[in-house]
């Protein structure tokens, strides 16, 4: 699917962002736009974590600005900002389930937290929504009968509960297996296609960022180094970037932990 590069889903300006007196982003400017996959990448401590938690509204900025559809995020605390962030949702890299509801109902959650829809409408949706992620056999599953996978795919299932159209994917393919991980791989692409949003990934599994990015922002030591195509990206010959993707070269997609961290009570 091309994206629309006209048209901005993201843009931030000149941002900077610390904690204490440590400035962890040093005037970042870039521009996720609408309708493509935009995968965040970086070395361990680069800034990816505090980029997301700026766009999303969870960190103020120290300096600069954060735009998402055009309107600008401020702290959490001010009522455009909560509606803002309903446009918003969330895939966490552990999916974040509540061990005690059932799959029907952890997907219900944000729709009864956030909108006056009846039941029996809440209930459609939802059946829905495990259709869109190819899972309509869990409905009445705890998080705790289903396998990693399919926890991802239900943690997905809710983070569009909403219908937003902007979506954050944290270390989707985080402790799955090969296959597991394409085929999530396949179910964001088939999302992003047939519903039209914006994705953005934090990930460093070489597989799926060459499966999926429509566009990369490379993060290194809080400064951006590079944003553009992945093929532009392939085609450094050193530097960080290069030495990134040099890992292609070996057999074994690598295990990753991410350290972003959301309260899922923050977002839904």
């Amino acid at each position: 699917m091309s994206t629309n590069r006209a048209v901005p889903a993201i843009e931030v300006e000149n941002l900077v962002a610390r904690y204490g007196e440590r400035v962890i982003l040093n005037n970042i400017s870039t521009r996720f736009f609408t309708s493509e996959i935009r995968v965040i990448l970086g070395t361990s401590g680069c800034g990816k974590t505090t980029l997301l938690k700026s766009i999303i509204g969870l960190l103020k900025p120290y300096s600069g600005s954060v735009s998402v559809f055009g309107q600008k995020i401020n702290d959490q605390d001010n009522p455009e900002t909560v509606k803002l962030l309903k446009k918003i949702g969330v895939l966490f890299q552990n999916g974040a389930l509540l061990g005690s509801l059932t799959v029907e109902d952890n997907i219900a959650l944000p729709l009864q937290m956030h909108t006056t829809l009846p039941e029996s409408i809440i209930k459609e949706i939802v059946r829905l929504k495990l259709a869109q992620v190819d899972l309509p056999q869990a409905l009445h599953l705890y998080p705790g009968e289903l396998s990693g996978g399919m926890r991802k795919r239900v943690a997905l299932a809710r983070a569009l509960a909403l219908d937003p159209p902007l979506l954050f994917c944290d270390e989707p393919s985080a402790g799955l297996d090969p296959v597991t991980s394409a085929g999530l791989d396949d179910l964001l692409l088939k999302l992003r296609d047939m519903l039209g949003i914006t994705v953005v990934v934090v990930t460093h599994e070489l597989f799926s960022i060459e499966k999926i990015a429509d566009a990369i922002t490379f993060l290194h030591k809080g400064s951006l180094i590079y944003d553009g195509t992945l093929a532009e990206a392939l085609e450094f010959k050193e530097g960080p970037v290069h030495d990134f993707f040099k890992r292609r070269e070996r057999s074994e997609p690598l295990d990753s932990e991410s350290s972003l961290h959301f309260n899922v009570e923050s977002i839904l």
